[in-house]
């Protein structure tokens, strides 16, 4: 059975965020509320957290994992940004989005798209998010917690827990969050293409 964890929205308890943390070093998978709905996510390194959110998710290998940084030290050694992106990235984020960019070699390729060699990234803007980054000193790999036929995330952790009892480790909850995941931008190619519209605002990549 999954461990529950409550902790407040916007001041996280120090004493919970780390015992998280220890547990993500262990090699955990953790169900935990963003700026943009549940999400996903355990270490970057582990290849068994790649294949238990595929199997989550029932994903194939067009998928464009998400690495969630702390900040753009953490994002820049992760894909190629020029600077013209680099300043519609910028301007966009803390915040719900994620954007696909070509990655660099420190990006496992297990972890890239199978044909376009690219990968999601993101700097999210929720005080338990960057808690968990902070604390974990490390990028992390993450999915949206979306449900094979589902547009929305789950609203609480009680419902997560309900359905990923026995296919997570922990459940965070943080009362109630937005069900809308993040939007995508796609910038690994001539222009910016909306892969998907979500909870950031799409108009200035249109």
């Amino acid at each position: 059975m999954a461990t529950f964890v409550e902790v407040h929205p916007d001041n996280p308890q120090p004493r919970s965020v780390g015992k998280v943390v220890e547990r993500l070093r262990e090699g955990a998978l953790v169900a935990f509320p963003t700026d943009s709905g549940y999400a996903l996510g355990g270490r970057l390194d582990d290849q068994q957290i790649k294949d238990r959110i595929r199997d989550i998710r029932r994903l194939d290998d067009r998928h464009h994992y998400t690495l969630l940084c702390a900040d753009f030290a953490q994002l820049g050694q992760l894909v190629h940004i020029d600077n013209s992106v680099f300043r519609a990235i910028k301007a966009a984020t803390p915040g719900p989005y994620t954007f696909i960019l070509p990655a660099t070699k420190e990006v496992p390729r297990r972890l890239l798209h199978a044909k376009k060699k690219t990968v999601g990234v993101r700097i999210p803007d929720n005080p338990l998010t960057r808690a968990l980054l902070e604390g974990l000193g490390d990028p992390m790999l993450t999915s949206t917690l979306l449900f094979p036929g589902e547009e929305r995330t789950p609203t609480f952790g009680w419902d997560v827990k309900e359905a990923l009892d026995h296919q997570v480790d922990i459940v965070i909850d943080a009362g109630e969050v937005s069900t809308e995941p993040t939007t995508v931008v796609d910038l690994s190619g001539d222009g910016a293409e909306i892969a998907r519209y979500g909870a950031g605002d799409a108009t200035p990549f249109e």
